[in-house]
């Protein structure tokens, strides 16, 4: 059986504008084997990005997983993923989402001075500000880290 394996990437001095996503990993629900590990994402500007930065185990696109796949755990192991120096706005209240496989949660994840504001498809800045989603997600957060880590 074949093994899906990304490892060692780095993504460096980018710009996102008004995109659904982010910085992200995603991985199909119904994965089988296989593993991401060893992921840096540094010095990345958002201006009034969907999901500034994200992880979802769960992806299905277009609702086409029907059956057994629909909310199935990956199978795929998520680990060593840093984002640093990473600032801007959130066009949506959820500005960090780490959704993980309840059969591989995702560990070794690291926030080093994020700083994300929510801005809403508006662009004004709202009230309420930004946050952070985590189900299944082990890591650490250091420097300035806004919306609060929930790591």
């Amino acid at each position: 059986m074949a093994v899906e394996a990304v490892q060692n990437v780095t993504v460096k001095t980018t710009w996102f504008t008004g995109t659904t996503n982010g910085l992200r990993i995603k991985t199909w629900g119904n994965s089988k084997r296989g593993f991401v590990r060893g992921v840096t994402f540094s010095d990345s500007t958002m201006a009034g990005v969907g999901n500034p930065i994200i992880i979802d185990q769960h992806y299905c696109p277009d609702g086409g997983c029907g059956g057994a796949a629909r909310g199935s755990s990956s199978g795929i192991k998520i680990s060593e993923v840093e984002y640093a120096d990473v600032r801007g706005s959130s066009a949506t209240p959820v500005a960090v989402s780490f959704d993980c496989s309840r059969s591989n949660p995702c560990s070794g994840i690291r926030l080093r001075d994020v700083r994300l504001t929510y801005q809403g498809k508006s662009g004004r800045l709202q009230a309420a500000g930004a946050v952070s989603s985590c189900r299944n997600a082990q890591g650490t957060a250091s420097g300035l880290v806004v919306p609060p880590s929930c790591l």
